[in-house]
Parts: structure tokens; C-alpha cells; sequence
């Protein structure tokens, strides 16, 4: 097992334990009491210090490699390459004599653009989560293996010096791509592990000429796939688990040629009051094996609270693609026919659906706006109003206008059905109005992909020019339009200027790349 760990330079460690199975690594998690058992059979942990993303301490080793490929800045902070070898020469040290679980996976759902990945852990728990959220070889494909393609060390428990080691504080997630490694350390909390691999996929696929996508994907009885944009607290879990379509991914794809396709094997869901009768299938996949981050017990039991937010409202469920009812396996569909952009509106401006022309898509991609949502990253308390390119703008190691391209090629050649989808606030903004409630937002979205909305009369919106649907069935009517459902339409207008204004002072960073039909499709500062 030692040779799993030679080729980076790690030895002298107690044991390695490889590729264990669900029940071994629960096992593992409770002996060491790093865990507890829920009443559904999940297993439940805390992540401690961190319970979401730490964007401001992830790094990119700047080298010959990545000099003049990589979209250098605040999302992709450049790291020295002598600092990351001290570093891991720290973390070998802190390893020895330590238990190491380690396993192998896929990601990439289509063999052709399939990564290989080992995954090192210092904790079982977080093997687990590799389990589920990367694709699961087989005995034979663990065969022949052979080496991996990157390697993810993931060690919580070694606490950076800083500034000695040249890190922002004791926590940070480098990734290396000379050295086809990613290093985590000083943070528990397993969506690092996932998301720096996403980072790695959108530096790759690209390259074979694949669209890699933060976004969700089903597919319909008929074979028509939906994909689903938004960054996390928008609702691309949530609404891509619809019992009437099956499931392809809820999170990662890339999309080729031939179609789009998942790159990992499970699902990791933010279960903050979560409930049987509003999401069924999550619900249901809360079960023996299922990883449960931050979650509260209700007193003297072990059933969850999922209302309870006192840990973190950013509370995760990681468990395999199959515990959802009729997952796509294996994890790929055809070529999209439609596209929602979801975006959560804390300031209420937005109509609940709307019909994109192209120009418009592409405006709203590359402005990728929503709002952060409390708990998703460290330090977010209330929502706030953002701009993140592509809908993912932390995972992309190159400049957004490259994706952006990509998009705009597969709409033109596919003739895709782009709709724009708000899943925050109506009848005012946050603090005043409320979430849209999640069955109209479904009804919307079904009847847009039954082609229920393909005859229906529109009015055109005054702020964005967005096409909004005079009636959808099962939904209101007088929530369609923003500006009607406001107790004050005075306030109405004052809070979309101000939205407006970051509209228009966010694109400014993009201008030079946007044609003139795309700059034209976004909102003007008029009077209202």
C-alpha cells in the first residue's frame, strides 16, 4: 500500500487504507468519534472552523505551465513554486505515523475525457465524500489503474505558518498543475476537495474542444436534456432532482460534441430546511451511507433538524448518484434543449421567468448575476448582490470571455432555448418580500420545457427588455411581473437603478470582447 504514496515522497505513515467500502469508512468515522449515526442512517459530522468555501486562500503555482495560460487575479492567486514544495514537504512530515485513507475515482462520466484521480485523506469521513462524489471504478478498472492523472491531498489537521509559508492564513487549497497536485490544508470542509477539482476540468476539457459547465442536467421521458447555470443557493439541485425527469448530474458537466455528460458520481445538496413534500428525492436519499455536514439533532434524539442553521445555514448532504430514483447511469445525455440561467434575486427585480434572445443569454452568462447566499462561502452572513462570470467564476482558471465563446458557439449550432430564471425574492427584496415559492418555480420550468410557453402572449420587462410570459399554468399571473407585485412601485424603481448601475459598472470589465449586440442586450439607466 506504501507504493500508493511513493510517487509523493509521503512514508513512515501508520497505515494506508485503500479504497475501503461505505460500511468501513462509517465504521472508521465512529470508532475514531469523529461522527455520529442519524436516525435515517447518515452519517453525521462537523467540519469545524470552516463550514463553506474559502475563495480568498485558494492559489494556482505560477510556473512555465500556467505563466501565460491562466487568468491571473483574485480568483486565480498566483502561488511560488519553491513555497509549494516547502509546503508539501511540511505535509509529508505531519503525515508520518498517521492513518491515510486513500482511493481511486473517475471524474468525467464519458470514458473519452474521464480524469483519473487518487484522493488522499487524512480523515475517513472525507473519503466518503470522494466515494460518493467522484465516479466509483470498478474492480477491473481498479486493475489497471495504473497512475493517476492528479493527485488531491487533503489534510485538515496541518495548520499553515503563515507567513513563512507564504499562505494568507493557516488554511489554503494550492493546486499545482506541473505537478498534478492539489493541496488542502487547515479545512475540513469536503466542498474544497470538489470544487478544486472543477477547477482542474475547466483548465483541461477545453483543450479537446468540451464546454465544461458549473450547472445541473436532466432528461425527459423523451430524451431531452435541460441544463440548469447558477452558482450554489440558486437551486440547481434542487430543481434538477424532479421526480418527472432523471437526473444526469447536479453540479459539474462538460458538454462535447456528442452531448453533455457528468464528472462526478453523486450529489452534494445543501439541505438547509429541507423537507419530504418540497424535495422528495434529496429527502429520500438521506440514508444509511449518506455523508451530513453541520447538521443539528433535534434534543435528546437523533433525528436531524433541518431547519436548524445554528452550525451554518450552508448544511450538505454527499451521497451517490444512485440513491436519487431513476439516475441516469452512467451519467450522460444528448445534445440540451433548453437552458436555465437561475439566478437568486435578493433585490427582487428580476420577473420569476423570462425567454432570453441570444444576445441576452449571452450578456447574462458572462454577467453571472445572483446573490451569495449565507453560508455557501466563510463571512457571508446576509445575501449580497454578485457578479460571477459564467455562473462560476471561482472555478475558472482561464478568462471568462473563453467560456462565454464556447456557450455562444453550442447555442448557435444547437438552437437552444435559453430562459432566465429567478429563484429569489418577488413581492420586494430581501427583508421586505420573500423566496418564490419552489412549486411555482418548477411549474415554470416544466411548462417552459413542455413547450407550454413556446405560444403564450409576452410583455417585454422595462428594465432588462426581458421577455416575460403574461400566464403560465399553475402559476399567478400578477407575480410575472416584478414591478406589480411591490406595495410601493416608487422603491421599485429606485432598487432597480441601483441594480441597473452594477449591471452596467460589472459588464465594463467585459466590453471589449462583447459585440455590440450583446452589449446592447443588457438593461440602460433610464428612468423607470
Amino acid at each position: 500500500m506504501q507504493d500508493l504514496l511513493t510517487f509523493l515522497g509521503i512514508v513512515n505513515v501508520k497505515r494506508v487504507y485503500y479504497q475501503l467500502s461505505v460500511p468501513e469508512l462509517v465504521e472508521h468515522t465512529l470508532w475514531r468519534k469523529e461522527g455520529y449515526l442519524a436516525e435515517s442512517g447518515a452519517l453525521v459530522v462537523k467540519t469545524g472552523e470552516f463550514t463553506g468555501r474559502s475563495p480568498k486562500d485558494k492559489f494556482i503555482v505560477r510556473d512555465q505551465t500556467t505563466e501565460d495560460k491562466i487568468w491571473w487575479g483574485t480568483i486565480n492567486q498566483p502561488f511560488e513554486s519553491t513555497a509549494f514544495e516547502n509546503l508539501l514537504q511540511k505535509v509529508r512530515g505531519y503525515l508520518q505515523g498517521r492513518e491515510i485513507y486513500v482511493r481511486d475515482a473517475f471524474v468525467g462520466a464519458d470514458p473519452k475525457y474521464r480524469l483519473k484521480i487518487r484522493i488522499i485523506t487524512e480523515y475517513p469521513w472525507q473519503n466518503l465524500f470522494a466515494h460518493h462524489l467522484f465516479i466509483r471504478p470498478t474492480k477491473e478498472e481498479l486493475k489497471d489503474f495504473g497512475t493517476p492523472d492528479f493527485t488531491v491531498l487533503a489534510v485538515p489537521g496541518f495548520r499553515a505558518d503563515s507567513p513563512l509559508d507564504k499562505t494568507r492564513q493557516h488554511n489554503f487549497t494550492i493546486i499545482d498543475f506541473s505537478r498534478k497536485i492539489v493541496l488542502i490544508g487547515g479545512s475540513a470542509y469536503t466542498g474544497e476537495i470538489k470544487k478544486s477539482i472543477f477547477t482542474v476540468m475547466n483548465d483541461l476539457l477545453p483543450l479537446q474542444g468540451v464546454f465544461p459547465m458549473h450547472c445541473s442536467a436532466n432528461v425527459g421521458a423523451d430524451g431531452d436534456v435541460a441544463i440548469f447555470f447558477g452558482l450554489s443557493g440558486t437551486g440547481k439541485t434542487t430543481l434538477s432532482s424532479d421526480p418527472q425527469r432523471a437526473l444526469i448530474g447536479d453540479d459539474e458537466h462538460g458538454w462535447s460534441d456528442q452531448g453533455v455528460f457528468n464528472f462526478e458520481g453523486g450529489c452534494y445538496a445543501k439541505v438547509i430546511n429541507l423537507s419530504k413534500e418540497k424535495e422528495p428525492q434529496i429527502y429520500n436519499a438521506i440514508r444509511f451511507g449518506t455523508l451530513l455536514e453541520n447538521v443539528v439533532f433535534f434534543e435528546g434524539s437523533r433525528k436531524v433538524n433541518f431547519a436548524d442553521d445554528s452550525i451554518t445555514p450552508n448544511t450538505r448532504a454527499a451521497y451517490p448518484i444512485e440513491y436519487i430514483e431513476g439516475a441516469v447511469i452512467p451519467s450522460v445525455g444528448g445534445i440540451p434543449k433548453h437552458i436555465f440561467m437561475l439566478t437568486c434575486d435578493a433585490y427582487g427585480i428580476f420577473p420569476p421567468i423570462a425567454r432570453l434572445t441570444p444576445e441576452q443569454a449571452m450578456y447574462h452568462f458572462i454577467s453571472g448575476y445572483t446573490a451569495k447566499i449565507a453560508g455557501t462561502e466563510a463571512g457571508i452572513v446576509d445575501p449580497q448582490a454578485t457578479f460571477s462570470a459564467c455562473f462560476g467564476e471561482p472555478f475558472l482558471p482561464l478568462h471568462p470571455t473563453k467560456y462565454a465563446q464556447m456557450l455562444g458557439e453550442k447555442m448557435k449550432k444547437h438552437n437552444v432555448k435559453v430562459w432566465l430564471v429567478n429563484t429569489g425574492w418577488v413581492e420586494g427584496p430581501f427583508g421586505i418580500g420573500h423566496r418564490i415559492d419552489l412549486d411555482y418555480t418548477r411549474a415554470m420550468i416544466r411548462a417552459a420545457m413542455r413547450g407550454d410557453l413556446d405560444n403564450v402572449a409576452y410583455q417585454t420587462e422595462p428594465i432588462f427588455g426581458l421577455q416575460v410570459p403574461e400566464s403560465v399554468p399553475n402559476v399567478p399571473s400578477h407575480i410575472l411581473m416584478p414591478k406589480n407585485t411591490w406595495k410601493d412601485p416608487n422603491a421599485y424603481d429606485e432598487k432597480a437603478r441601483v441594480l441597473v448601475k452594477k449591471f452596467i459598472e460589472n459588464f465594463k470589465k467585459y466590453e471589449d470582447f462583447a459585440t455590440e449586440a450583446i452589449k446592447n442586450a443588457g438593461p440602460r439607466l433610464v428612468s423607470v
